[in-house]
């Protein structure tokens, strides 16, 4: 960390960058940070503290070169303003006018050419004190040695890949893993948010139309109540005119 001494020289978020401007070479790497965030858009639509981009770049002083940012596919900070400059939104995100809050969790989409995903990248996010660190990693995951998808916590000043999938992550209160996109007629994979019991979190499309189909269920059993108690009365007053009673 700079020295609180020397922050006055720090540039404000109006001056830097929001990303690093080299182009994907696939099109995973915006495509499933995007399906994060907006499918967190709908679980967390009520709270105001949390932040989750995509293809922003990260602007820290965990590095001599605080100008010089780290650009994650997609990251969450917790306990910031979900909304910043209301006009715009943030441009990048920049620590130390978020009261020093990094991100707990970051992600990267490992493409064709090699991007330091497991090494350069990995140190700078233990260096910046990143909880979770997950890496996605579908295609070439043979190529590099690794698993298709890992999460690696921040335990003592190193990562330690964790085992498990769905993983839940109690200090986030998500759980985080794959699952094919429902409804897609391309039949992708994607990663999503889980519960802590390792359910996955419907989008919203789908809450939408589980509430219409309980709503549906419970307007069914409303008639067929209602039915069997026409039916009830009728066969009581046809009783009682078999009784000779008048009805």
């Amino acid at each position: 960390m700079l020295p609180s001494n020397l922050r006055y020289t720090l540039p404000s978020g109006e001056e830097l960058i929001g990303s690093d401007d080299f182009p994907v070479d696939n099109e995973d790497q915006n495509f499933i940070p995007n399906v994060l965030l907006f499918l967190l858009e709908h679980i967390w639509k009520h709270r105001d503290d949390w932040f989750f981009a995509v293809d922003m770049g990260v602007y820290h002083t965990a590095a001599p070169h605080p100008k010089v940012p780290v650009v994650p596919d997609g990251f969450l900070s917790l306990g910031v303003a979900r909304r910043k400059y209301t006009d715009q939104g943030r441009k990048s995100y920049v620590t130390w006018e978020e009261n020093d809050v990094f991100p707990i969790l970051t992600l990267e989409v490992v493409s064709q050419t090699p991007g330091g995903e497991y090494d350069e990248k990995l140190n700078l996010y233990t260096h910046m004190g990143v909880l979770y660190y997950v890496i996605y990693n579908p295609l070439f995951w043979r190529r590099d040695g690794h698993l298709p998808f890992e999460v690696y916590k921040l335990v003592e000043g190193s990562y330690r890949l964790q085992l498990g999938e769905p993983f839940w992550m109690p200090e986030i209160g998500l759980g985080i893993g794959r699952c094919l996109l429902p409804d897609d007629p391309l039949n992708r994979e994607v990663l999503t948010w889980y519960t802590e019991q390792g359910d996955r979190h419907p989008f919203e499309a789908e809450a939408e139309r589980q509430r219409a189909d309980a709503e549906r269920q419970r307007a069914d059993a409303e008639y067929q109540r209602a039915e069997a108690e026409r039916q009830r009365a009728e066969r009581l007053a046809e009783r009682l005119r078999q009784l000779g009673e008048e009805v």
